[in-house]
């Protein structure tokens, strides 16, 4: 079997490539190794950039979007018993975040992918990518209980830090660089409504938390924990007190509810370059990883193959392959500005086991600064709701 472009990594940003391939006529197919129900279930980000709306908007996956996602104009900041609201609308010329959960979006992409889409594969466990300096690339991989071979035009790994594309570029060539952060979050989701109306940020010298929402019924709130920490070890009634040292304030109250899931996450950056070798190229996770604080996981996957996409596109329509060949840097000065704003958002409001008092009062007066300063405020609104895309 052939195809132009083979697709590896049936989430978000896989699917989203297709959606723009297949509408400009560009034949393409995507190789899951997950089944449906599992694709569908993952929990991961929650905000949406502008551009990443956008770009649902133009692919027809925004229907229930715009029926049902939460439109947020900032986002809180607590420390030391105080507040501080960013608002963007005002500092960005009228960009916003939306919360809607990647579940969602998959779901949506999907669907429409099932419905008028372009071959999609779940249980396609690829194994290996040959010939990525070659003019025709082979994808070999194992589906319906046989050994199955693709050869591509062009193939594109969306498939994460561990699938096998990136594999795909040689060490020799790859260069990875990462930093492993000396805690993690402790995420959960409650059958409660939302205690705020946006996001909370929260500077605590027992650690951060994070306020925020999957519905008006449901809240998903996070706590800094140290690696290696077991959710069994943190009953329901430890976890809303913990919530409540870290987020208090006069005047304002945390509701509680049943808890109905909880996991750990290790936080870490990493970026792999180059993002393409031969007629390869790297989307997503399987190029850069950032750690949840910037909310910009989701939102960098869906830049890097609107990119992508077009380049494809534009190759496909008129042979010119200037946007291919300028792929990788022009998706790369986008992910180290979002990795550094990543990393400042991090390191501002985590507590480093090992930090000093010093350490410290250079975090609160970089908040401080944040609400006195409207320049330093509007450079968090303008990299939290999204650069626009080049």
């Amino acid at each position: 079997m052939h195809t132009t472009v083979g697709i590896i990594g049936g989430g978000p940003a896989g699917l989203l490539l297709s959606r723009l391939l297949h509408r400009a006529g560009v034949d393409c197919v995507v190789l899951e190794s997950r089944d449906r129900a599992y694709v569908e279930q993952r929990q991961r980000a929650g905000i949406l950039e502008q551009s990443t709306v956008d770009a649902l908007r133009e692919v027809g996956a925004a229907e229930r979007l715009d029926a049902e996602g939460l439109v947020h104009d900032g986002v809180e900041l607590r420390w030391e018993g105080r507040a501080h609201r960013i608002d963007f609308p005002s500092l960005t010329g009228g960009r916003r975040v939306w919360v809607y959960a990647q579940t969602e979006v998959v779901k949506d992409l999907v669907a429409l992918q099932l419905a008028d889409g372009a071959a999609l594969h779940f249980g396609a466990e690829v194994r290996s990518v040959e010939g990525a300096d070659t003019g025709r690339p082979t994808i070999r991989y194992w589906h319906e209980g046989q050994d199955r071979t693709l050869t591509c035009d062009y193939v594109v790994g969306c498939d994460g830090f561990h699938g096998v594309t990136r594999a795909a570029v040689p060490e020799g060539v790859r260069r990875t660089y990462e930093r492993v952060y000396p805690y993690s979050w402790f995420g959960i989701l409650a059958d409660v409504a939302p205690s705020c109306d946006e996001l909370v940020y929260a500077h605590s010298p027992r650690g951060f938390a994070l306020h925020s929402m999957r519905s008006p019924e449901v809240s998903r709130m996070y706590l800094q924990v140290p690696n290696g920490t077991d959710p069994a070890d943190w009953p329901d009634e430890r976890i809303w007190d913990e919530l409540d040292a870290r987020f208090a304030l006069d005047g304002w109250k945390l509701d509680r509810g049943p808890i109905t899931s909880r996991s750990v996450l290790p936080m870490r950056s990493s970026v792999t370059e180059p993002m393409r070798y031969g007629r390869v190229f790297l989307a997503g996770d399987a190029a850069h990883i950032v750690p949840p604080t910037g909310a910009k996981g989701l939102n960098l996957a869906a830049a890097d193959v609107v990119v992508l996409g077009r380049a494809l596109i534009r190759q496909h329509r008129t042979g010119a392959s200037d946007l291919l060949d300028s792929y990788s840097e022009t998706c790369l000065r986008r992910v180290w500005r979002a990795e550094h704003f990543s990393y400042f958002m991090t390191t501002t409001l985590h507590t480093d086991p090992d930090q000093s008092p010093f350490d410290t009062r250079l975090q609160i007066a970089q908040l401080d600064r944040i609400a006195a300063s409207p320049h330093a405020a509007a450079e968090l609104a303008m990299n939290y709701a999204g650069l626009p895309l080049p």
